[in-house]
Order: structure tokens, then C-alpha cells, then sequence
């Protein structure tokens, strides 16, 4: 259990300062913004094989090169784009990944534009989500599930819920989302409370 400041943390947080603000106040909080999840479902799947400092510590300079992860704008790069991008020492440059951003942009558009179902998630649209928010949090019944583990040992690398999201999400299109991406993006954005009990942001989010 990391302790800083007096207060108790999950095991996985390191020292250093950016780690500890992002598992402070971001990681495990539920979020409903469409572009939010969109966000976070890139840069989790820009992790695969990397760990996730990395990917924080190149988050900003990812929102620049890629219009602030704006789906409609991403989705209309081209090759000279893509070259761009390739030279861009700021992001992961995989081209494999960078294909698959742009082509999951036009897999999110398409749910965007897919017509409501005729029974959203109460609890879900109320917290202003749309239909990507609908989505993918029917795979959790559009509340989080609220672990109890007691150590880092306990969590799972991947669960039911995220093979299904994941199962799902590759028949609509995208890619860079196998059931353990999904399920450290399910953590992320609070889908599931995966914080251990002692961690003091437990009870909080």
C-alpha cells in the first residue's frame, strides 16, 4: 500500500507526482461523457504492451496531435495525416495503433449515429451520456460494480463483463480493445471500483 501525505493508496501507484494526481482524482470515477470514454478507450489500447505512465506522461501532446481526440476530425485522416503522425516523438507511434485510432473514431460515429434505443439506462442518461455512454455501460447494468478486494493480487486482469464489451466493441469495428484493454478502461473510467478497500479513494468514488 503506497502512504503519501498520509494518506493510504493502491499498490500500483508510483512516486512520481503524475501518477499519483491521476489515481487521486480521475482513476475509478465514473465517467458518462461520450468524448470522455472515446478518450480513454484510445489511450488505454495506445498502452498495449507499454505501461501506463507512458501513456499519461504523453496524454497532452496526444490531445494536440489528435484534435483533442475530437471523433469526427480523427476520423477523416488520411495518409498524409498518418505520416504526421508517424514523425510525431510525442505519441506511441505504432502504425497499427494510429490506423486503429482513426478507425475506431468512425466505429464511435457510427453508435453516435445509430438511433436510441427505445429503453435507455436511466441512470446512465441522466448523467448526461449519449449513446456511446449507453453503450457501453449497459455491459456493467449502467451502475459500477463496487469490488472488495483486499490487494493488488485480487484484481483481475479481465473479467465476464469485459470479454462481453470486448466481444462487442470488434463487431462494431474497433480495434486495440481485447478484454484486458477493456477491462483497464472499465477500471479507469469507473465502470468498476477496482480501488483496494484500504486505498482512501475506495470509499470516495
Amino acid at each position: 500500500m503506497m502512504i503519501r501525505g498520509g494518506l493510504r493508496r493502491c499498490d500500483w501507484v508510483g512516486a512520481e507526482e503524475l501518477y499519483v494526481e491521476y489515481h487521486d482524482q480521475e482513476w475509478g470515477v465514473p465517467v458518462y461523457d461520450d468524448r470522455m470514454l472515446f478518450e480513454m478507450m484510445i489511450l488505454e489500447g495506445a498502452q498495449a504492451g507499454l505501461s501506463w505512465i507512458t501513456v499519461l506522461r504523453k496524454r497532452e501532446t496526444y490531445r494536440q496531435a489528435f484534435d483533442n481526440f475530437d471523433p469526427e476530425a480523427i476520423a477523416g485522416y488520411g495518409p498524409d495525416k498518418v505520416a504526421t503522425l508517424m514523425e510525431d516523438t510525442g505519441i506511441v507511434r505504432n502504425r497499427a495503433k494510429i490506423a486503429a485510432t482513426i478507425g475506431n473514431a468512425q466505429a464511435w460515429l457510427d453508435i453516435m449515429a445509430a438511433e436510441t434505443q427505445a429503453d435507455p439506462l436511466t441512470e446512465v442518461t441522466r448523467a448526461g451520456g449519449g449513446a456511446f455512454s449507453n453503450f457501453v455501460w449497459s455491459f456493467v447494468g449502467g451502475a459500477p460494480i463496487v469490488n472488495r478486494w483486499q490487494s493488488l493480487a485480487e484484481v483481475p486482469a479481465e473479467t465476464a463483463e469485459s470479454q462481453a464489451l470486448s466481444k462487442a466493441l470488434k463487431k462494431k469495428g474497433f480495434r486495440f480493445v481485447g478484454p484486458t484493454i477493456c477491462y483497464a478502461f472499465m477500471q479507469a473510467t469507473g465502470m468498476v471500483n477496482d480501488h483496494t478497500m484500504e486505498c482512501f479513494r475506495y470509499d470516495q468514488v
